[in-house]
């Protein structure tokens, strides 16, 4: 059984297509790139595998069945921006988070500020932007989830962080476990990756495990998103 299964998706927005018809399964175990510029549908397309967008057509399905409540258990998923309450300490914040999920672990938690280099008395409101978002992939990395979706989880963080961060998604995640990364920022992130998946204008151009895709076209991951898109 795949891990999601996508069919036939679309999703508009007013007049403007979202996506468009878009098909894609991604395996159990697997660590995949969702990669497209910024504006080309990635993070619409979370959203409604995470529930919290509603497709004009098709289905997501989260190991067989339709996204709902039950999905919503099996997956840990760090949003773009913030969405944490400002006015609360980190402390409280994992207290809300141990209370709320069932498959958090507090210990591990504690242990990821740690090694994060966070202050648990800390208020939120206090935080840089780049320590709110390590606060939140500790968070999101501190449940026993099968996947785990991130949305441009290095976004706010200088580019001598980026390598502490990977390291710190691949020691902690659960065995096992699907993770899907959406990012437009390749060259840091293609070494941990197995599978890509190009989306642009709303559509999926391109699917491929990542050392075949490097070895048939002879160049980088980052080298071919260039090219391709022509940044």
């Amino acid at each position: 059984m795949k891990a999601i299964e996508i069919k036939n998706l679309s999703k508009s927005f007013g007049k403007k297509k979202v996506l468009n018809d878009i098909s894609l399964s991604i395996d159990r175990g697997r660590i995949v790139g969702l990669l497209g510029k910024n504006g080309m549908g990635k993070s619409t397309l979370i959203k409604i595998i995470n529930d919290l967008l509603t497709p004009d057509s098709g289905e997501v399905l989260v190991y067989g069945k339709s996204v709902g409540v039950e999905s919503k258990l099996r997956i840990s998923y760090l949003p773009e921006r913030c969405a944490l309450d400002k006015g609360m300490t980190v402390k409280k914040v994992i207290k809300f988070y141990s209370d709320f999920y069932g498959n958090f672990d507090s210990s591990k938690a504690m242990k990821l500020l740690h090694d994060l280099d966070l202050d648990a008395e800390q208020k939120i409101s206090k935080m840089s932007k780049g320590m709110q978002e390590k606060l939140q992939l500790a968070l999101v990395l501190s449940r026993e989830a099968d996947i785990y979706i991130l949305d441009e989880p290095l976004g706010g963080v200088d580019p001598a962080t980026r390598d502490y961060i990977l390291d710190t998604i691949l020691s902690n995640f659960k065995e096992g476990a699907t993770v899907i990364i959406s990012t437009h920022i390749i060259s840091d992130i293609e070494r941990i990756l197995d599978n890509v998946v190009f989306i642009h204008k709303g559509e999926i151009i391109l699917t491929s495990d990542t050392d075949e895709l490097r070895s048939s076209e002879n160049a980088s991951i980052d080298e071919i998103f260039r090219r391709t898109f022509r940044c």
